[in-house]
């Protein structure tokens, strides 16, 4: 084989946005959406530190959003499974558009209310804990089940882009012309995506379905631990994240390990220009099967990196490690969510949607937690490095633990066989 068509097989695979107008719809209006949140995401901090000069009172924006995480993503997934997707994209978008009007009002006065901003984080949370299941759920619906892995590389395509440039621009504006200017850019970016969801089309859920309801949410969390392969994607992440989420240690490692307080960006950069080079890699993931042991591998990839970090010379060691991380993290991303967009039932991905935000929400939230405590008790480098090697081991034992995680093969598994079979015959009805 060439080196031309090497390069080809590795290369992100288009064939979904060629296919799907609705999977363009979705993939455009996420990079839109998810490029101003982040920018907002810099301004929101950023004010509150202003108006209280406080860091607990910045970090106590995390506390008041855990809660309507928590509730109101296991309820949006089972509003997912009942209304037309569609049209709840669309009514929490109106949502997340006022809410960031109400912010960017109350930064154009001349003594900004910080009780607003509290109050429009959590509001702000619902609405992002009621859409996202929704958008989740809507992935398998608009392309052919074979092409999901490529449609999941490029998905997560608009987040690296939003993670890169989103807070590169709110620094920019934020420190130019003002908090306001950021908001005003994250608020038009809702508005523009909420507008492009008008343009997809109906996404009804089945006939059978019912309102959501505290007994529906339990059927969900059920089949979550019912089927052990699915379990161990939900774990395999919150023990990688967990044991080894290193980021709030970033102005630490920078200033007083590595003396290079200026290339302090350059760590928070580095995981998301190691995901963008795997997504752009991406190619070769259609030919994977044992989906489980990608999840696992690179799981454990994610921790060995992290902990190599922490042990780094000197910071730009540091940051090729961290890319490494970002990039292996992609690839357990990508495939987790190839698994779960493959064999879960139509009728059941919204509340599954729903788990899975809360657990790529909570980990992250209590590793952070977990590396700052071990941190002022041992060390920073100890921190970081005894998360990857926790990390490497956590990942290892879930796997004895739930080992038909690490036998899962998409081309034998029932659940696969079971939604490819469905999606055949639609395609072919349709």
């Amino acid at each position: 084989m060439s080196l031309r068509a090497r390069l080809a097989r590795l290369s992100v695979d288009l064939t979904p946005w060629r296919g799907s107008r609705d999977f363009r719809i979705l993939l455009i209006a996420g990079t839109v959406f998810f490029l101003g949140g982040m920018v907002g995401y810099v301004a929101l901090p950023f004010q509150l530190y202003q108006l209280t000069g406080s860091n607990f009172a910045v970090g106590a924006m995390g506390l008041v959003t855990i809660a309507p995480l928590v509730v109101f993503g296991l309820y949006g997934g089972a509003l997912a499974d009942h209304l037309d997707r569609r049209k709840t994209l669309i009514a929490t978008g109106i949502a997340q558009a006022a809410v960031c009007a109400v912010m960017l009002a109350n930064s154009l006065l001349s003594h900004p209310q910080v009780w607003v901003i509290y109050a429009c984080g959590a509001l702000n949370a619902i609405a992002t804990s009621l859409q996202r299941p929704s958008r989740e759920a809507l992935l398998p619906r608009v392309v052919k089940h074979q092409e999901m892995a490529a449609a999941v590389a490029l998905s997560s395509l608009t987040m690296q882009v939003g993670q890169l440039a989103g807070p590169a621009l709110g620094g920019v504006l934020v420190g130019t012309a003002g908090v306001s200017w950021a908001f005003g850019i994250e608020l038009t970016g809702v508005i523009l995506a909420t507008s492009l969801y008008v343009g997809l089309g109906s996404y009804k859920s089945s006939e059978h379905s019912k309102p959501p309801s505290l007994r529906g949410i339990g059927e969900g969390i059920t089949y979550a631990f019912r089927r052990k392969d699915l379990l161990a994607t939900y774990v395999v992440d919150m023990v990688g994240m967990f044991l080894a989420m290193p980021i709030v240690l970033f102005p630490a490692f920078a200033t007083d390990i590595l003396k290079e307080p200026k290339l302090l960006g350059l760590l928070y950069s580095a995981e998301a220009i190691g995901a963008m080079a795997a997504s752009l890699t991406s190619g070769w993931a259609k030919r994977v099967h044992h989906q489980g042991r990608a999840v696992v591998l690179a799981t454990i990839g994610w921790g060995a990196s992290v902990g190599l970090a922490g042990l780094a010379p000197n910071i730009w060691v540091a940051i090729a490690f961290f890319a490494v991380a970002g990039g292996a993290d992609m690839v357990s991303v990508l495939f987790r969510s190839v698994i779960w967009n493959q064999t879960i039932p139509d009728e059941m991905r919204g509340r599954l949607a729903g788990i899975e935000m809360l657990g790529y929400s909570l980990g992250p939230l209590g590793g952070q937690a977990r590396s700052g405590l071990v941190a002022d008790l041992t060390g920073v480098r100890t921190a970081i490095v005894s998360g990857g090697i926790l990390c490497v081991a956590g990942v290892i034992g879930t796997t004895v633990w739930l080992r038909e995680f690490w036998r899962y093969d998409a081309r034998t598994d029932e659940h696969a066989i079971r939604e490819r079979d469905l999606r055949t015959a639609a395609e072919a009805a349709g």
